[in-house]
């Protein structure tokens, strides 16, 4: 039986959980576009079982923006299912594993995953794309079907069958401004990001925690994804006097931003915090460009417990090196795990029997541990700083909750 190591104690009783409730619930439990469908992926991911196989349906950004992140979320999800398979599968079923692109425009998507539902009989899906997707799919799937969300994103969903893996902007910021308002003195913040709902959402939670801090935001600008003047941006930055910079860009546009304000040596004077910045995105920013750059997340690849050792090792011997494996891929494989957990719990998949046990269920995994709750997670928090193409954790904030106001 898993146990909560000691500093997560504390944090989840703030959250009227504690362990006897956790005990008494039975939760805790140790353990270790287009479609993808060929015969040879299927059978790869096929024991000897005699039970009829569940197919869990994998939407990942196979083209577009995110097309980058594809490859390693469908490696991620590749170990787990090998993994879960090796036990048993869930409630007895093998598992099977379908893929479909979630790279496209939400009315695709969802033609996507509609299809996945009719003619491939999907019964769960795990997911990493964007909130617009997100959004689409919800509406969409009604509640009918168990749906796993990996990316991190601006908080509030809270749809029935939906569980979300993703980190919220209250996670990743509620105490990490303070840290580094107390560690690294910063005050006056400036604040960069695509023009959607999860930079403008993030935007409001980051004003809170700056303001109790004591800092104030001297600037704020929202540019398109196609957006490439980044070298006007960088220069608003250091007319505003600001002493950081944080960051809500994504994909190519956070690659272009931090190469022209890292190469500009703006870096010097003027901190970088982005709470969706990766090993990928990173590497691709090049080392000469990511002096003083921070990024605040719930899974690194050079974290070093003993699970994501684990976890990096089998990575390596299947797929090469693991170094751009980044946190909303890795989610991937721990939505598969949640979804282990909760069926055999509930001995089934549908969203009924799932939504009866879901709150206060425990895995285990290479991130650390995380616990359901209110169909979040509750989760350490990793603030790493860039080092050349590397990031480096300095600071954990252990068992933070999401506080989204949902209820299961």
């Amino acid at each position: 039986m898993a146990s909560l190591h000691p500093g997560w104690n504390a944090n989840l009783q703030e959250s009227e959980m504690n362990r006897r409730q956790l005990m008494a619930s039975g939760a805790v439990q140790a353990i270790p576009g287009m479609l993808l469908t060929t015969a040879a992926a299927l059978q790869s991911h096929r024991p000897a079982h005699a039970a009829q196989a569940v197919r869990i349906g994998v939407l990942i950004n196979l083209s577009g923006v995110g097309a980058m992140y594809g490859p390693v979320a469908r490696n991620c999800s590749e170990i787990a299912v090998s993994e879960i398979n090796a036990r048993g599968g869930i409630a007895g079923r093998p598992v099977e594993i379908i893929f479909g692109d979630a790279g496209a425009e939400p009315s695709v998507v969802v033609k996507t995953a509609l299809k996945m539902l009719s003619e491939n009989k999907v019964e769960a899906f795990v997911a990493m794309h964007n909130s617009a997707v997100r959004v689409a799919l919800v509406k969409a799937f009604a509640g009918r079907v168990p749906y796993i969300y990996t990316t991190i994103y601006e908080g509030g969903e809270c749809s029935r069958g939906t569980y979300l893996l993703g980190t919220t902007p209250t996670q990743q910021l509620r105490p990490v401004i303070p840290w580094m308002h107390g560690k690294i003195g910063v005050r006056r913040w400036y604040f960069v990001g695509n023009d959607y709902n999860w930079p403008r959402e993030t935007n409001e939670k980051a004003r809170q925690y700056i303001a109790s801090s004591g800092g104030n935001v001297v600037g704020e600008e929202y540019v398109p994804f196609e957006f490439d003047d980044f070298q006007s941006v960088a220069r608003r930055i250091v007319e505003s006097n600001a002493d950081i910079a944080f960051i809500t860009l994504v994909g190519t546009s956070s690659i272009r931003f931090n190469q022209i304000f890292g190469r500009a040596g703006i870096s010097k004077s003027v901190a970088r915090l982005s709470t969706y910045m990766d090993e990928i995105t990173l590497a691709a920013i090049g080392p000469g460009a990511s002096e003083n750059l921070w990024s605040s997340a719930g899974y690194f690849a050079s974290l070093r417990t003993t699970a994501a050792r684990d976890f990096s090792s089998e990575y390596t011997r299947r797929f090469g090196s693991p170094s751009l494996i980044t946190d909303s891929a890795q989610a991937c494989y721990e939505g598969f795990r949640l979804l282990e957990v909760m069926g055999n719990k509930a001995k089934a998949l549908d969203v009924e029997s799932l939504e009866k046990i879901a709150q206060w269920q425990i895995t285990s995994g290479p991130r650390g541990q995380t616990v359901v709750h209110g169909r979040h997670t509750v989760r350490d928090i990793y603030l790493a700083k860039a080092e050349g193409t590397a990031f480096n954790v300095v600071k954990t904030f252990e068992a933070v909750r999401p506080d989204d106001g949902c209820k299961l």
